[in-house]
């Protein structure tokens, strides 16, 4: 966890050194909207005007959640294990975006029940599923700190092996419900304003579902003020893991990219516990579940994608990468102002 200590502000001038390169061609100042201060952003991340996204990954923490037995999923945990083998073998939802994306993805089992009948999931369990909140701290602080670290070791090693862009991802029945339960103590809302139906709740689901997160919040009495502790009594092993994931990418300056409102609460997380990570992360899309928007806006990142995408697995996120494929391509390669008869644009007040 000391290497979070080592996160640096990301370089202002190769930050205007790419926006100098898009103001350069041959099109009205800032027309093509948020994804300039997208590249711009990562220009600075990677300490140069020359960008290269072209190594990316997509990073999938799988994990089960005890609190599963207060009847808050329709399904058990036994299909996190069938889920990530699917991940893992090639066969899931992300991997069918990750291909056309030419992304490469990877499921790492970092707290399920049961093992994944696949032997290409990668293994870095710390435990075998979380406690239930509502009657005790999810993880003990050992387990969270360890999951933490997973996450920041998981980016040395893409890093080391060429990945210059990341995508984070889960897998885990029953994490909306964590991922509620962080947001409302994050944000300081009840947890009706937070919650929302996961997979398909019905009302009554949706009902226990925020009755569950107000007795896990009442028993800890959780604190914005120290993230690791609110992870630890009402987090998932998967959010741990993708916690480290954000603190990582800062820590070794890759970008990386926030998914739905799981991926948010892990981000947000890090957030809190050194705010300069967020420089280094890429709000994808603003999920359909209620907490979403809050967590960006505290994190002062804004999302360009707005579908109601509530799939999880790192799908939304792997959706930004064509879009800054697309405005890659136009910074790269489109006409510039010196090379046609055109009058530069200016700044308008």
């Amino acid at each position: 966890m000391d290497r979070i200590h080592l996160i640096e502000k990301p370089d202002d001038s190769a930050y205007l050194a790419a926006k100098s390169h898009w103001d350069s061609i041959a099109k009205p100042l800032g027309s093509f909207g948020d994804l300039e201060e997208m590249l711009q952003r990562i220009a600075a991340i990677q300490h140069s005007a020359d960008i290269d996204i072209s190594g990316r990954t997509a990073v999938i923490f799988c994990a089960d959640h005890g609190i599963v037995e207060e009847g808050v999923t329709q399904c058990g945990s036994d299909v996190t294990a069938i889920c990530a083998a699917a991940i893992a073998e090639g066969r899931s939802n992300v991997n069918a975006i990750a291909r056309e994306f030419h992304a490469e993805v990877l499921a790492v089992d970092i707290g399920m029940k049961t093992n994944a009948e696949s032997d290409r999931i990668i293994q870095r369990k710390i435990a075998a599923g979380t406690r239930n909140f509502t009657k005790e701290p999810a993880m003990t602080e050992e387990q969270t700190t360890a999951a933490v670290r997973t996450g920041i070791d998981i980016v040395r090693e893409l890093k080391t092996a060429g990945t210059r862009m990341i995508v984070s991802g889960e897998m885990g029945i029953g994490n909306t419900t964590s991922a509620s339960a962080i947001a409302a103590v994050l944000l300081g809302l009840p947890p009706e304003a937070v919650t929302g139906r996961g997979s398909g709740l019905s009302d009554d689901g949706l009902r226990r579902k925020i009755s569950t997160i107000r007795r896990g919040i009442e028993l800890h009495r959780p604190s914005a003020e120290h993230p690791l502790h609110l992870l630890q009594m009402l987090g998932g092993l998967e959010i741990a893991g993708m916690t480290g994931l954000f603190l990582g990418g800062a820590v070794y300056r890759i970008p990386v990219i926030i998914d739905g409102v799981i991926s948010a609460a892990a981000a947000a997380i890090a957030y809190r516990l050194n705010p300069l990570c967020a420089e280094y992360m890429l709000a994808s899309h603003c999920s359909g579940e209620p907490a979403a928007s809050g967590l960006l806006h505290m994190m002062h990142l804004k999302p360009v994608i707005d579908a109601g995408l509530r799939l999880g697995e790192g799908t939304g996120g792997l959706l930004l990468l064509p879009l800054l494929d697309g405005a890659l391509a136009l910074y790269r390669y489109a006409h510039k102002f010196d090379d046609e008869p055109i009058e530069r644009y200016t700044k308008q007040s």
